[in-house]
């Protein structure tokens, strides 16, 4: 694409964090990366992370580039690896194209580059700039750094519920609380997450199906706590028991960075006591169940006492559909 004028670090960081909004939930292990290229000449050429094994955002910015990346200046969200993983490293052929300047949202915390891949840009001559844009990043990249500090996955407990607080009738039926709207909404959460969690109770009762339809994305990879029975559609699935900490820390190592838990009152109610949850996403439906007999959010006993109170902050409110959809994040975050 050509310009008429030369663009801002910050505008084109931009445009790197909207490349990497199209690949997020594809990507995992990895980050979700955008890059973009600016030729002398005054061309840009985009670059988001392939699917694992694929190339990093760099890399695709900088082959759709070619000759034209020869004194460029390579805009990009995370610090370019430095270490053979998958692929070779993208400093070498940051290099060995030719870039003149980089520009980085963020140091990746990654202990394999954490630093690294930035000295070896600069120790090369190449310019580098650090943190444009760098809260937009770090909100995009949230997750994703969760995951590399903690060993953990970065936990999204979502749940869909009346106004009094229901989340299915006595008799089990809870399809469907919301409207079409938030279900479609709730299909993106799940997009955007590379895998989904649920007790095996729900798998007994809605025998769910835990896909990504009607929206773009790839299917998340499904998780159960317990045992699902041979002939349950979630099927193939990991089926984990034990400590949710513990689960937790397999699931780091093998992978899962943005993990959606969609499991009934009993899950949700052990992950929120044991303040395993980052990110809550609520879709309030304008309806009762009119008394105290329906299933609530959280299963057991809650606060006994007004000072006992969980208390969040209001991170997004808006209005999908008829529906309201409120995310909450714990206080100083997880």
């Amino acid at each position: 694409m050509n310009i008429s004028e030369h663009p801002t670090d910050a505008a084109l960081m931009d445009r790197a964090i909207a490349s990497a909004a199209t690949v997020r939930g594809t990507t995992a292990p990895n980050p979700w990366v955008g890059a973009v290229l600016l030729s002398g000449t005054g061309e840009l050429f985009d670059g988001a992370t392939q699917p694992a094994g694929g190339l990093h955002a760099e890399r695709v910015a900088l082959d759709a580039a070619g000759k034209a990346a020869q004194g460029a200046t390579l805009v990009t969200t995370l610090e370019p690896c430095c270490h053979t993983g998958r692929t070779d490293p993208c400093v070498d052929y940051i290099i060995d194209a030719g870039i003149v300047r980089v520009v980085v949202g963020l140091t990746d915390p990654d202990p394999r580059v954490t630093g690294a891949g930035i000295s070896a840009l600069r120790d090369s001559g190449i310019e580098v700039i650090e943190g444009a844009q760098r809260q937009a990043v770090t909100d995009q990249l949230e997750p994703y750094l969760h995951h590399r500090t903690t060993g953990r996955p970065w936990v999204v407990l979502k749940m869909a519920l009346t106004l009094d607080g229901r989340t299915a009738a006595p008799d089990s039926s809870s399809q469907w609380i919301t409207s079409e709207e938030a279900r479609h909404d709730g299909q993106l959460l799940r997009a955007r997450c590379d895998s989904v969690l649920v007790g095996a109770g729900t798998v007994r009762v809605d025998d769910p199906l835990l896909t990504v339809r009607d929206v773009p994305g790839s299917d998340p990879q499904r998780i159960v706590l317990g045992r699902a029975a041979d002939d349950a559609a979630i099927h193939p699935c990991w089926q984990m028991q034990g400590e949710l900490e513990a689960m937790l820390d397999q699931m780091g190592e093998a992978g899962v960075v943005d993990l959606l838990v969609e499991g009934g009152a009993s899950v949700a109610a052990e992950f929120h006591r044991k303040g395993l949850v980052n990110e809550y996403v609520m879709y309030f439906a304008p309806a009762f169940m009119g008394g105290d007999d329906g299933r609530p959010v959280f299963a057991n006993a809650g606060s006994a006492t007004m000072s006992d109170l969980w208390r969040g902050e209001l991170r997004d409110i808006r209005r999908v559909g008829v529906d309201l959809r409120i995310e909450v994040r714990p206080m100083g975050g997880n």
